[in-house]
């Protein structure tokens, strides 16, 4: 009964195109989904963009970067369409979304998360002035609901964000790399709480476009004695 009259009151709406959801039960509108591009191959074995090759094995930032991650997960292009909704979701408080989100990745990549078994899950941070702001941390959000759906422990604050740093959509590849230099800092109240030995960690955020912030985060695990990261995002840019 409460949760009937919850939906009549706050119906759910398409993570997609906003409109409420018909049938009852469903995560998104029939005809939204068809209109997401879902990461297939060829796609880049490293960070996983889609390239148009297939004789390439690798995108052509992976081809001429040394990134230190194993290997990264993303379940859709970061196209118009997505880059709406994500900014829904991440701006405007569309937190409900998320339960799509959240179960797309499963399904996309539920089984390569197991075949990785990392020992905790932890999303990118953000920084306190933002998180102030907006009230949450979309990529914990996401990281979560992934730590419940797979029975992995999700570790917050592992990493934190020290450093207030400009947006990276507006930089350069250099002045991303900048930008980031000292941004993320390892928590070791928060290792040593969890009582047991880091090595591999899956990091979780929204969109990976050049890879600077996994990259930085990657950076500062490694040298934190964790052995191995992979990662995964619900969007990602396209290579080439």
């Amino acid at each position: 009964m409460l949760q009937a009259i919850l939906d009549m009151i706050y119906p759910v709406r398409c993570p997609v195109c906003g409109e409420i959801l018909t049938p009852k039960g469903e995560k998104v509108c029939i005809p939204c989904r068809e209109k997401l591009i879902f990461i297939q191959e060829p796609r880049c074995k490293k960070c996983s963009k889609p390239i148009t090759q297939e004789e390439k094995e690798y995108c052509l930032d992976c081809e001429h970067k040394n990134y230190h991650f194993k290997k990264g997960y993303s379940i859709w292009v970061y196209d118009e369409i997505m880059r709406h909704s994500i900014a829904e979701f991440k701006y405007h408080n569309k937190r409900e979304y998320a339960k799509f989100y959240i179960e797309e990745m499963v399904l996309g990549y539920g089984e390569q998360i197991h075949k990785f078994y990392p020992d905790v899950i932890a999303p990118i941070p953000l920084h306190r002035s933002k998180y102030s702001t907006r009230g949450y941390n979309q990529a914990e959000i996401l990281a979560r609901g992934l730590g419940n759906e797979l029975h992995y422990p999700v570790l917050s604050h592992l990493l934190i964000r020290n450093k207030k740093t400009l947006p990276q959509k507006q930089l350069s590849d250099r002045d991303r790399l900048r930008n980031l230099k000292d941004a993320f800092e390892f928590n070791k109240k928060v290792a040593d709480k969890f009582g047991k030995v880091i090595e591999r960690v899956l990091l979780v955020d929204d969109i990976y476009t050049t890879g600077s912030t996994i990259e930085a985060c990657t950076n500062v695990l490694l040298s934190h004695g964790v052995k191995e990261i992979c990662f995964i995002t619900l969007c990602i840019g396209k290579g080439f």
